[in-house]
């Protein structure tokens, strides 16, 4: 029972802090912009309790699966003059990317902290290969750095083993760098191993790589190229969706992401802590991409208010919001029936 109650707040924590950083950074770039607020909500749904005297009420709200900042004339015609439409184009966009912006430096600010406990950064120079390694067998060497895996640049280890996951067939093509030359190894073969699903298998990696020495500009240097090699990856993830090469069934709502923390929980904090750094470093991302409703649905407006120099008549704009946010939420719907029926398994 002591351990269920540990990963529900687990789960609460990750979840309030991500969505408060991400609504916080819209608030105060809305304040600073002029613009007035209605309300900062953590939470969707009725009401638990909110407080506030001024113009701005501040309310915690019943399901803990996001949140929001309320702008005047944000999805309603409005005549305040301080309203969110009347704020200057620069002002509006600000506002806008500042959530995404607040859920990437959180995530930057835990990678800093968990590469800082590390014994040391891992490198993609090969020191050694294991007994019999194919891929020494076709032609990879002691000390070539592996830059790129099937044409997709590779910046730290971690996009290495991602890009190795996606290669389905054992084989793949390796640009490294061998005594100062770029080179290209192609039909680089790996060795594979059954998955649980019958169909596909993944790569054994048959050789380790060197240690890079820890100091405050490398553990700076690597905590940004963590960030950027997982907000690459949701990107991907998410063209991996839409072309089908993943299974849409594969998609995980708020259902599963509790899961997934729960285990993180059982694993310790650093555990807990990379999750929490790949939700917000998710969100940031999957929030400024060019769908209404989001964040970047949003900012794509606005360039196309820019472009035009005039603002999208309000009645349109709602609209298109408002048509976003219930195909999203059939989204989410659907996501979490995916996450129900894997429990149910």
């Amino acid at each position: 029972m002591l351990d269920l109650i540990v990963k529900i707040l687990a789960a609460l924590f990750v979840f309030g802090l991500v969505v408060f950083v991400h609504e916080l950074g819209h608030f105060v770039t809305a304040k600073m912009s002029g613009i007035k607020v209605n309300e900062f909500a953590i939470g969707m749904g009725p009401t638990l309790f909110h407080f506030g005297k001024g113009e701005t009420k501040y309310a915690l709200r019943l399901f803990p699966i996001g949140g929001f900042v309320s702008m005047e004339g944000e999805d309603e015609e409005s005549n305040d003059e301080r309203s969110y439409t009347r704020a200057p184009l620069k002002n509006r966009i600000l506002v806008i990317i500042a959530g995404g912006v607040m859920n990437l430096i959180l995530g930057f600010v835990i990678l800093t902290v968990l590469v800082s406990n590390e014994h040391a950064i891992t490198s993609r120079t090969v020191a050694e290969f294991l007994p019999n390694a194919s891929t020494q067998a076709s032609g990879l060497q002691v000390g070539d750095e592996i830059v790129g895996v099937n044409g997709r640049r590779c910046f730290i280890a971690n996009d290495l083993i991602y890009e190795f996951l996606r290669t389905q067939n054992g084989i793949a093509d390796l640009e490294v760098i061998r005594s100062g030359q770029r080179i290209t190894l192609d039909n680089v073969k790996f060795d594979t191993q059954p998955t649980e699903d019958e169909n596909l298998k993944t790569i054994v990696i048959d050789f380790r790589v060197l240690p890079i020495e820890k100091t405050p500009i490398t553990i700076v240097k690597e905590a940004g190229l963590w960030t950027c090699s997982l907000a690459r990856m949701v990107f991907l993830s998410v063209m991996d969706l839409i072309t089908g090469r993943v299974a849409v069934n594969t998609l995980a709502g708020p259902v599963g992401v509790v899961s997934v923390i729960s285990d993180a929980v059982s694993y310790g904090w650093d555990s807990l802590a990379m999750v929490m750094a790949l939700i917000t470093i998710n969100l940031g991302v999957f929030n400024l991409l060019p769908v209404p409703a989001l964040d970047g649905g949003k900012l794509f407006l606005l360039l196309v208010e820019a472009i035009r120099r005039k603002p999208i008549p309000e009645k349109y704009e709602i609209f298109i919001n408002s048509a976003g946010f219930v195909l999203l939420m059939g989204l989410m719907a659907f996501a979490t029936f995916n996450d129900i029926a894997k429990l149910l398994k």
